[in-house]
This record gives structure tokens, sequence and C-alpha cells, in this order.
């Protein structure tokens, strides 16, 4: 198979779909890798390591995307990228297209197949592509958190974890999920008062017992949500329902319980975000105010620590990514549950509930 790696091109995004050892494995076993010039170098991998590992430098993306017959990459396609997308070709990224109709339905339009990172699911619900970025994310968004907190940038000026004498921060982390139990572990870390909600008692439970003694946990519902956001500094939006939009967890009225210089970090903004009041947001200017509460809603939040994110990602897609290329999508798909539940679209039909229910599209079945 031809794979074709283009440079992100989305605000600071600084990662690369594919390190130099993955397109080894990928040559090594007779496939052939088109990697667009500088696509890895601000990631800590330059041509130079691609070219070794037999893969071939292309100047341009246009020529990456004509030559390709599977296409990975980190983000969605942006606007500038709809009509390069080709009929029958392989789109391996994040796709998220319950937080976007306009991609939806550029990818319709296409005649691509997407398979989308974000929903290929194990036989234990467990989203092994989303695992390793949700880790960065739920991570990060503590560090985010904790710098805008700072008065200078915003914030009502409480260090996270307090000194003697002076009590630590507040911290809310909505979701106990993988950025949930992430964030809450890192807040611990640095000693904040951490309270992590979920909807789900036995997850509950589990954090309970695995998480330091700072942490709470609490069931998750409107009025616990409102009664802790009246103290919090920090609050973590960290909702997911694979493949559909985020749940408002926090509505415009609920900001009136916060004080102000309260930051609030919305992890689900892929998903269109579980803050009423959110908008994504970019590295170049992440934070915006509403009613006095700092915002915070990049959308590409591990995209500021490249070199961590893009080798964590490869080792997590990787192995689906020589099923693709050595099977190929139907083959692969028809063998693999986990990599059928990534079909998002397929050659101009929506094959994902959740994307169809968000855009009143109709739904099909993939077939492969």
């Amino acid at each position: 198979m031809i794979i074709g790696v283009p440079k992100e091109i989305k605000n600071n995004e600084n990662r690369v779909s594919l390190t130099p050892s993955g397109a080894r494995e990928l040559t090594r076993r007779g496939h052939r890798v088109y990697v667009q010039q500088s696509a890895g170098e601000n990631s800590g991998f330059p041509d130079e390591r691609y070219a070794e590992a037999g893969a071939v430098i292309l100047p341009t993306i246009e020529e990456v995307y004509a030559a390709a017959e599977m296409i990975i990459k980190v983000k969605e396609p942006i606007e500038s990228e709809y009509g390069l997308v080709k009929p029958g070709q392989l789109l391996f990224t994040y796709l998220h297209f319950a937080s976007s109709e306009p991609l939806t339905r550029a990818m319709l339009a296409s005649g691509a197949v997407c398979l989308a990172y974000e929903t290929v699911e194990k036989s234990d619900r467990s989203l092994p592509m989303l695992i390793p970025m949700s880790e960065v994310a739920g991570r990060m968004s503590i560090q985010e958190g904790a710098y805008y907190l700072e008065r200078p940038r915003g914030g009502k000026g409480k260090l996270l974890g307090g000194v003697p004498g002076v009590k630590p921060a507040k911290v809310l982390v909505l979701g106990g999920g993988i950025v949930g139990s992430n964030a809450a572990l890192m807040a611990a870390g640095l000693h904040a008062d951490v309270t992590i909600c979920d909807i789900s008692l036995p997850r509950l439970r589990y954090l309970s017992e695995v998480m330091p003694r700072n942490v709470k946990t609490l069931m998750s519902s409107e009025h616990n949500i409102r009664t802790e956001l009246a103290d919090a500094d920090l609050v973590v939006g960290a909702v997911l329902i694979p493949g559909a939009k985020a749940p408002h967890l926090v509505t415009r009225d609920m900001l009136g319980l916060m004080r102000p210089g309260s930051v609030l970090v919305d992890v689900a903004i892929d998903q269109g975000g579980c803050f009423e009041t959110s908008h994504p947001t970019t590295h170049e200017n992440p934070v915006y105010e509403v009613d006095g509460i700092l915002h915070y809603a990049v959308a590409n939040i591990p995209g500021a620590v490249p070199y961590t994110s893009t080798l964590a990602l490869t080792n997590a897609t990787l192995p689906y990514a020589v099923q693709l290329a050595d099977k190929g999508w139907r083959k692969a798909c028809a063998e693999s549950e986990e990599l059928r539940k990534g079909l998002n679209i397929v050659e101009g039909k929506v094959t994902c509930r959740g994307v169809a229910e968000a855009w009143g599209l109709p739904y099909t079945e993939p077939r492969c």
C-alpha cells in the first residue's frame, strides 16, 4: 500500500502521525511511505531520519495526498485540505465529526473512507488510540489550569497546592475516565484539594481505591455540580461519549456561581465541549473570558508537547496502521471489530450512529 504522511497545518499542531521507526516497520513490510518535507521536524524527527527508514520525502502536501492510498494524520483535515482528499482514499486520523458539520459534509462529498482513531474500540469498551492523547491532555489540563490561575494571566492568583498555613486551591474534575483520572492524579500530586465526578458508581469506587487521599469522589448530577462550582478554583471538563457530542454539564447561568478569576479547562472541546460557553481556541490564543471566568479550550492540547505526544500516539496507532496496510481497509475491518467501529464515513455514507444523530443524517451499517 502507498501511505502518505502530510504535515499537520492546524494552528500550532506540532505532532506528526508517524515516527521514523513506524515508517521503518511499514517499509519493511513492503509498503511505500511518502512523508511531506519537514512533517516531523517540530516533533524532533528530521527528514533524514525518515529517509534512513526507507520513506520518500515529498515537498508538498498536494503531492502526498495525490500519491497515497492511505493518509495517516494526527488531526482532522482543515478546510484547505478538503479538496485534496480523493474518492476511495482511506483517511486514518482523529476526526471528531460530531463537533463539525462542515467537516462531516466535506468528507461525505469526498467519497473517502474515514476511519477515526477516537471510535476504534476494544471489546472491554476501551479506546486504544484515544487513551495516549487523553493521558497527555488530562495531565496538561492541570499544568495549563495552574498557569492561568496566576494573577498576571487573569486568574484569581491562587497557587494550586497552597503552602503551609494556606489552603490549597480546589479542583473539580468532571468525568472519571482517562482524561479525568490523569487530571485528578496530576492535581493531587501538586497537593490541590481535588474532587472528581462521574455517573458510574463502579468507576467512582475504583477511583476511590486508587487515587491519593486528597482526591474525593462524587456522583455527577446537576445539583452536585452546582454545589461544587461555588468553591471551585479550577474545573476540568473531561466528559466523553465516543463519536457523539459532549453534554453541557456547566451552563451559562452556572458561571454566576463561581468567583471571578476561576478557570475552566474544556478537554472535551474536540467533541463540542462540555461547558455551554466553550468554543475552540488555539495554542496561539488559548483563553477568553465569559462573566469573569477564564475559559481554556484548545482543541489540540497535546500538540504543545509534540515529542512526547508523537511517540505515545505512534505506539498506539501503528499496529492498526499495519493491519490496514497489509490487508486493505475492507479485509482489516471485516476481521477486526475494533477497526470496524472506527469507520465513521464510507464512500459518501455515515457509518457512525453518533455522527448521524449529531447532524440529522441517515445512518448506514458499515459493510466491509
